[in-house]
């Protein structure tokens, strides 16, 4: 739940794409690829994932 006037911190596409690309070719962990780029949100690896996945169906 957001907090009234709480930022959100917005990632590339590049560096969503990089996450990706770590975890499925180099096979790094989600905890791993979170501590190298500085993702603070757990959940986000799903979404960048789901995202990927839909843009190669169509």
């Amino acid at each position: 739940m957001a907090i009234k006037g709480q930022k959100f911190k917005t990632y590339s596409e590049e560096m969503k794409a990089e996450a990706i690309r770590l975890h499925a070719e180099e096979k790094w962990t989600y905890r791993q690829i979170n501590e190298h780029l500085g993702i603070q949100d757990k959940q986000r690896m799903k979404k960048y994932r789901e995202n990927v996945s839909e843009r190669q169906l169509s």
